[in-house]
């Protein structure tokens, strides 16, 4: 057991935890602003039928909690946590300001949004061979693959390059120990069996690891770094990030965190990324999982999206980097995926039924969630941490059936 782990089961052993809990409410400072669902065109009763459904999906023990935002032209027009966090040593409620374990929202939020930023930059281009930046890629396959059949960056980007749904984890550390993150791209392009770029889409979460190289590349500094500074931190996103709990330990902020993970060997864990690729091989830092976030800082990116990439008059993106982000790149838009976010494909769920076609959206393995529709500019942020206190648990039919209520509420 590592040390991280170890402090922050003696901080819930102590019952410290007991004077780091905040009252209840919005925690994050949101720059985003409130009105009532009749302000924004909304049926207010339709969009409170959210309440019941999500009441019952606790009770049922689907999730221990669960917190929602619906945004509107920049607006927040419904924000509301039920439920609770965790139950050890004491029962501590669910707020609107709890931190969650993103998972795979980080491949959107962070590392799709890092790259596209830094092709707008004129720093990157889509049709780049990911060789030019992450050598290994250059025999890719096991052999010396001629550059017109290397995968680009843009096959990274839609899960088309031909690299596996995962990696070996147990493997990896056996093998490589502390260096398997080093030799990770080592292995992917030793794999046999692949698919040519372009031609199937495997959802990979090496493929984001690999775009994290390439940013890395480019920036010369660490995702964490560059998405603090270039992206979260202008955008005042201030309690979006990699590596939460770090030493010394910020005891504000892990009381705050959603757990992921409890059983007898590691006690109740949060503040530590719960995908296993992300935590033993990159060490929390990685382009497919290890993000955390508040649903009230999501609010802000996805505001910023719907308004062409800017927002409180803080341009971040370019309304053509959006349309290029948010939507299926030439050639490959059978397989319903945009650069990051998803369209259509067999993921696509969370959307529901009733939202328009160019609809996009992401999850996250803990139960996490975000469906966005330029067409009537609403957002929505569903978060839960289903994970905890055991992974036996689906919020699927959950979050298509938020969606169908909220896409229902929109009357103008």
């Amino acid at each position: 057991m590592n040390r991280t782990y170890v402090i922050v089961l003696l901080v819930i052993a102590a019952g410290l935890l007991h004077g780091l809990l905040l009252p209840g409410g919005t925690l994050s400072a949101q720059p985003l602003t409130h009105a009532t669902p009749e302000e924004m065109g909304m049926d207010r009763e339709q969009l409170l039928r959210v309440d019941s459904l999500i009441l019952d999906a606790i009770k049922s023990e689907l999730t221990p909690g669960a917190v929602l935002v619906v945004v509107r032209d920049s607006v927040i027009v419904y924000e509301k946590a039920w439920g609770w966090t965790r139950r050890v040593p004491e029962l501590q409620d669910m707020q609107t300001g709890t931190i969650f374990d993103l998972a795979s929202l980080t491949k959107p939020v962070a590392t799709a949004t890092a790259a596209l930023k830094l092709v707008e930059d004129g720093r990157l281009r889509l049709t780049d061979p990911i060789s030019k930046y992450v050598p290994e890629f250059a025999r890719f396959g096991g052999d010396d693959l001629p550059l017109r059949d290397q995968p680009r960056v843009i096959h990274l980007l839609t899960h088309t390059a031909g690299l596996p749904s995962y990696a070996p984890v147990r493997e990896l550390r056996k093998s490589y120990g502390d260096k398997a993150g080093e030799n990770l791209m080592s292995h992917l392009c030793a794999l046999p069996d692949r698919a040519a770029p372009g031609t199937e889409m495997t959802y990979s979460c090496p493929s984001f690891i690999t775009l994290q190289q390439v940013v890395e590349a480019v920036t010369e500094t660490d995702l964490h770094s560059w998405t603090r500074d270039h992206l979260f931190g202008p955008l005042g996103m201030k309690e979006t990030f990699f590596l939460p709990v770090g030493e010394p330990v910020d005891l504000e902020t892990l009381g705050r965190i959603a757990p992921t993970v409890y059983n007898r060997r590691e006690g109740v864990v949060a503040g530590i990324v719960h995908d296993p690729l992300a935590r033993e091989v990159m060490g929390g830092i990685s382009g497919n999982a290890g993000l955390f976030s508040t649903a009230g800082d999501l609010a802000v990116f996805a505001a910023m999206l719907l308004n062409d990439g800017a927002i409180n008059g803080n341009r971040i993106l370019s309304p053509a980097t959006v349309r290029t982000l948010t939507n299926a790149p030439a050639g490959l838009e059978s397989f319903g995926r945009a650069l990051g976010w998803d369209l259509s494909s067999s993921f696509a769920s969370n959307q529901g039924d009733l939202f328009g076609k160019n609809t996009y959206g992401h999850t996250g393995y803990t139960g996490t969630s975000m469906v966005l529709d330029p067409d009537t500019r609403t957002a929505v942020i569903l978060l839960t941490n289903r994970v905890y206190p055991d992974d036996t648990t689906s919020v699927v039919d959950l979050r298509a059936k938020v969606a169908n209520i909220v896409a229902a509420s929109i009357l103008e």
